[in-house]
């Protein structure tokens, strides 16, 4: 027997010489941090002003009180009070899981047109290179854009990359709502895109509400483009990585339990974001019904019922999309886990007819797109599964069939 036929497979190999390179990456970041004492972003700032913040000689609530705590101060003032709170801190309350959603749009678009004018102003700043006055261009177009009249911004944070989500529809009347977790690289200037729009989170937003309200046109829905925690940038050692995926699961866990009403809510996340989904998926409120991946590297877990989630979990994948070729494993916290669309993982599995490449599954037309609409809407016997077999079809008029552990 030769050593090749002994040895282990190659993509362990791969998986054991990016595990040392981590260890060595960690080790260069947490040194780096230990030495580094930034300065307090927009957001952290604002968070502050609020803490120390006074209404009538009385304290505000602590910004990280419960969003039932922050629903009730908020609805214990007046119209102007609310506004007066949303001028003076403006990303703080644009931010604010539990503060009314009119109140966060109009924060945010206080925030936005602020950061406008910095961007603006430092366009024309002789002190930054031509580079630097590029970036502060794009930006100043794209904190525009996101003013344009009609757009609802949940959230906002200028800082870094940028984190923003977007509502389409009418959230606090939602009788079903729909929240989008993208993938890697996803930030403030690709939160949208002229060229490959539904590949970006504006277009998944604007094409699942759109395709929704077809399904069901009876059914008052909502979807938010959550693009409101720190992607990987690119496939590197962060996207084979649950760090990032585990601080957006606290994000999107806050923001589900922060959303107004107890609509039934579907989760419907993108390649990476089905990373943060799973790690989010046993901490998550029950009135997430649904768990749908698309073009999956992996949730975290070995099956389906190691999410510990009441929710169904679909998951859908296209004969053209590269992901099937990452190795589905986990080496000491590098990769993550098994396929969701192998038959032992246990998920419902969804066609995805028409759908093509990595970031085709949003385009109107295609099957993957229909089938998250009927999950949105909550007609599941309408959608329909990439093979016949019991695990897809069975209870689909009934209560989801796994169990919280």
């Amino acid at each position: 027997m030769t050593s090749f036929e002994t040895s282990p497979p190659l993509n362990v190999w791969r998986a054991l010489l990016a595990l040392a390179v981590v260890f060595v990456m960690l080790a260069t970041t947490g040194w780096t941090a230990l030495r580094s004492h930034r300065a307090p972003t927009a957001l952290q700032a604002s968070v502050t002003a609020w803490d120390h913040g006074r209404l009538h000689g009385h304290r505000l609530p602590h910004p990280d009180a419960s969003p039932a705590r922050i629903a009730r101060f908020f609805a214990s003032l007046t119209p102007r009070e609310r506004a007066d709170l949303a001028r003076h801190y403006p990303l703080a309350v644009g931010n604010m899981n539990g503060a009314p959603v009119a109140l966060r749009y109009q924060a945010n678009r206080i925030a936005l047109a602020h950061q406008h004018r910095v961007e603006l102003k430092r366009m024309h700043d002789s002190r930054l290179t031509a580079a630097g006055q590029y970036e502060a261009g794009r930006r100043m177009h794209r904190y525009a854009s996101l003013l344009s009249p009609g757009r609802q911004i949940l959230a906002f944070d200028p800082a870094g990359s940028g984190r923003v989500a977007e509502v389409f529809g009418d959230l606090p009347r939602a009788e079903r709502v729909s929240v989008i977790v993208p993938g890697v690289d996803t930030a403030l200037l690709t939160f949208q895109r002229t060229n490959r729009k539904y590949s970006a989170p504006v277009g998944m937003g604007e094409s699942l509400y759109a395709a929704e309200r077809e399904a069901d046109p009876e059914t008052r829905t909502a979807v938010i483009a959550w693009a409101d925690y720190t992607a990987p940038a690119g496939l590197g050692i962060d996207s084979a990585t649950a760090m990032r995926a585990e601080n957006g699961a606290v994000r999107l866990n806050a923001l589900v339990r922060g959303l107004p009403g107890t609509a039934p809510v579907s989760l419907f996340c993108h390649s990476y974001g089905s990373v943060v989904c799973g790690v989010a998926a046993h901490a998550l409120p029950r009135r997430v019904a649904d768990i749908a991946v698309a073009a999956s590297p992996g949730m975290r877990v070995q099956r389906a019922a190691g999410l510990r989630t009441s929710a169904r979990v679909w998951s859908m994948r296209n004969a053209t999309d590269w992901v099937q070729d990452v190795p589905y494993l986990e080496v000491g916290g590098l990769g993550h886990g098994a396929d969701p669309v192998a038959a032992a993982f246990g998920a419902r599995v969804l066609s995805a007819d028409g759908a093509k490449g990595h970031s085709g599954y949003f385009e109107p037309g295609t099957q993957s797109l229909r089938n998250f609409a009927d999950i949105g809407v909550g007609a599941y016997g309408s959608v329909l599964c990439a093979r016949e077999d019991a695990v897809c079809s069975a209870g689909l008029s009934g209560p989801a069939a796994a169990g919280r552990a």
